[in-house]
C-alpha cells in the first residue's frame, strides 16, 4: 500500500513472534504511532493483511525461527539493507511447556531453551553490533526481553520455562554491565504477568499430570487450572508500556507488567531480604580467618562507591 506519507525518519523496531499475543498487539502499537517495524514469525502469510494495509517503506514482514542463528544474521541483513538503522528490539519469541520436571523429555526441555534463551541470546548479539556499528553515531538503540514473573519467581509445571526465563535474566543483566555506556546501548527485562492472550491454548505444550501429582490441591494441580484461567492484563496497554519504556533515557533494569507480577515480584524480593538477615551470621561464617565480615563489608563499600 501506498500514500505517500514519509517514514525516513521514523524510529525502527523489531519484534519477534508477531503472529499473535503480546507481538502482535506491540506491532499494532508501534505501526499506530507512525514508527517503522520489522515483524518477524515463523509463519509471515499470517500478517498478510498487515502487507496489504501498510506501505513498505514502514513495515517489513520477514520469516524467523529464533531458534536458526543463521537466519537471524539475515534477518538483520535484511534490516539494514531495508531501513539502515534499528532503533528497538523485543525478544518476544517464545513458547512454554506444561509439564512437572521429572517427566519432561529432556529433548523437549532443550529445544525450549533453543527457542525462549538461545534464539534471544543471538538476536541480542546481533542488535549490538547493528546498533554500535551500523547506527548513526550517538544513537544507540533499546533491547527489550520478554521474561515472565516465573523468570523471577518460578512456578511447579512451568519448571523449564522459568528456568528459560532466569537464564534470559541473568544474560541480561550481565549484557547492561558489559556494554560500554558510551555506545548508548540499553537492555531491560520487562516481566509480563498474565494476559489475555493466546499464549494458554496456542504457545503452551502441555503433557499430562503424573498421578504422583495429581491430587486435588497440589502445586501442580491448582497451578494447571491457573494457567487457563482468564488473565487480567490487557495486551494493548501493555504495548503502550513498552512504547513508554523505550524512549527512557535511564530505563530500568527490569519493569514488571501487570499488579499481580508486581505483588509476586515484590514479596519474592521482600522474602529474600528476609532470609539474607536471618542466616547473616552463617553466611558470614565462611569467610578467611582474618577477613572479619566488618573488614569485608567495608572493603566493599570502598569498592563501589
Amino acid at each position: 500500500m501506498s500514500n505517500g506519507t514519509s517514514f525516513d525518519a521514523a524510529p525502527v523496531w523489531l519484534i519477534t513472534g508477531t503472529s499473535q499475543g503480546l507481538g502482535k498487539a506491540l506491532l499494532d502499537g508501534v505501526l499506530a504511532s507512525g514508527q517503522r517495524a520489522v515483524a518477524t514469525l515463523r509463519k509471515p502469510k499470517v500478517l498478510a493483511e498487515y502487507q496489504r494495509k501498510y506501505q513498505e517503506s514502514q513495515l517489513l514482514v520477514t520469516q524467523l525461527d529464533v531458534s536458526d542463528s543463521a537466519r537471524i544474521v539475515e534477518v538483520f541483513r535484511e534490516v539494514k539493507d531495508k531501513f539502515g538503522r534499528l532503533d528497538v528490539v523485543v525478544n518476544n519469541a517464545g513458547y512454554g511447556i506444561a509439564a512437572e520436571i521429572e517427566t519432561t523429555p529432556d529433548e523437549e526441555a532443550r529445544k525450549l531453551f533453543e527457542v525462549v534463551f538461545w534464539g534471544m541470546v543471538n538476536i541480542s548479539k546481533q542488535a549490538i553490533v547493528f546498533m554500535r556499528d551500523i547506527n548513526p553515531p550517538g544513537l544507540g538503540g533499546r533491547i527489550l526481553n520478554l521474561s515472565s514473573t516465573t523468570g523471577y519467581s518460578a512456578n511447579p509445571v512451568i519448571g523449564f520455562y522459568s528456568a528459560a526465563k532466569f537464564a534470559l535474566e541473568g544474560f541480561t543483566e550481565a549484557l547492561t554491565k558489559e556494554m560500554l555506556p558510551e555506545w548508548n546501548i540499553k537492555a531491560m527485562i520487562i516481566e509480563p504477568g498474565g494476559f489475555r492472550t493466546e499464549w494458554g491454548r496456542g504457545n503452551l505444550v502441555n503433557y499430562p499430570i503424573p498421578p504422583q501429582y495429581a491430587a486435588p490441591g497440589t502445586p501442580s494441580s491448582v497451578l494447571r487450572k491457573m494457567l487457563y484461567g482468564e488473565m487480567i492484563g490487557d495486551p494493548a496497554k501493555a504495548a503502550q508500556a513498552l512504547l513508554r519504556i523505550a524512549k527512557e533515557p535511564n530505563p530500568p533494569l527490569r519493569l514488571q507488567l501487570g499488579s499481580e507480577c508486581l505483588m509476586i515480584i515484590r514479596e519474592k524480593a521482600k522474602q529474600t531480604l528476609r532470609d539474607n538477615e536471618k542466616w547473616e551470621d552463617l553466611s558470614h561464617s565462611t569467610n578467611l580467618d582474618g577477613y572479619a565480615k566488618e573488614m569485608v563489608l567495608q572493603q566493599f563499600k570502598d569498592a563501589v562507591s
